[in-house]
């Protein structure tokens, strides 16, 4: 086996500060969104909720684009409960049942230290393996609000995406300096210090995918936007060297004016590769609008077309993968009672 695709799940209180998150109908569903993410890879639907994860506009879940590349290119996943408020009804590793607090009114993630250390035992275990190399996608609603925080303690000037063509960006940074007045810090001042910049302002995701890449000693491959870049400079300002990694995202992520992938992803010193999928002829809207800034990127739909790529086909094949899976989607709600 080449390459094995893991999906952490993690969830943090920040993703139901109102107007923060759109990785759910509510701010409460948010809570619920990472293990239905899981269980619709594996099912027609999620067993948690009877409805597809979806934004308030309505927009599906990019666990569409993550299952449409699995099943043309049949690679395995492997499912991790990072830290959340319910486990995925599907089979799992579990890491953490710890979610993420509210950096505002205390550290986010007292316990980050256990956390790394279980998910770097489960990093070398797959270590043994004849795998060559890991992907690792994330379903964390409010992490890009986590990540941002993370990177402005490490000294980066990074503004992160966001589930919405209108990013909250005044909101976030409302909240991350509110976070900074509460830890007594300033910007950058945890540059030599990543491991703070984690526990006070991180989530369990981060602190798992930090864990398993120090573990695993080959190759992998951050499938995820804005939010890998904070792992990567995590991983970074822990010595790790940036070689054997690389991030895999989307086209959405990268064109994203309110963001700064491309120039945080330079500074912090990764590569990086964008799924180029279009979804601008599709016949709903719910999956045209992603080419107007809808939901972009999550559940590692970068990495898993990285992996259907890999296994000769297209982001066109992808593409059209996700339209039919949409279709039966449309059908069984037309179906329900």
């Amino acid at each position: 086996m080449e390459s094995l695709f893991l999906l952490v799940l993690g969830n943090t209180e920040i993703s139901t500060v109102p107007g923060i998150s759109v990785a759910g109908a509510t701010p409460e569903l948010t809570k619920l969104t990472p293990p239905a993410d899981a269980e619709y890879i594996f099912y027609e639907k999620p067993k948690i909720i009877d409805a597809i994860p979806v934004t308030p506009e309505g927009h599906p879940t990019p666990a569409i684009i993550t299952k449409a590349a699995r099943e043309l290119a049949r690679f395995p996943i492997i499912v991790i409960r990072g830290g959340t408020y319910l486990a995925p009804k599907v089979p799992h590793v579990h890491i953490s049942d710890v979610v993420g607090r509210d950096f505002r009114k205390e550290p986010a993630l007292p316990e980050v230290e256990d956390i790394i250390e279980t998910a770097r035992l489960f990093g070398e275990e797959l270590n043994k393996e004849p795998i060559e190399e890991l992907v690792i996608g994330e379903s964390t609603p409010g992490g890009t609000t986590t990540a941002q925080a993370v990177l402005w303690t490490l000294g980066y000037e990074a503004k992160t995406s966001s589930a919405s063509p209108n990013n909250p960006q005044a909101l976030k940074e409302q909240v991350i300096k509110a976070g900074f007045e509460r830890a007594g810090i300033r910007f950058g001042e945890l540059s030599d210090e990543p491991i703070e910049a984690l526990r006070q302002f991180g989530d369990p995701m981060m602190a798992t995918v930090i864990g398993i890449s120090l573990g695993f000693r080959k190759k992998v491959v951050l499938a995820g936007g804005t939010q890998m870049l904070a792992v990567a400079a995590l991983l970074k300002a822990l010595g790790e060297s940036l070689d054997r990694f690389m991030i895999a995202t989307t086209k959405w992520v990268v064109n994203d004016r309110s963001a700064t992938f491309i120039e945080t992803a330079k500074e912090i010193g990764i590569m990086s590769y964008a799924a180029d999928l279009d979804f601008s002829r599709s016949e709903f809207k719910g999956l045209r609008d992603y080419e107007k800034g809808y939901v972009k990127e999550g559940v590692g739909a970068g990495g898993a077309t990285w992996l259907a790529v890999k296994a000769g086909f297209s982001p066109e094949d992808v593409s059209r993968k996700v339209e039919e899976l949409y279709k039966q989607l449309m059908n069984l709600k037309a179906a329900s009672p």
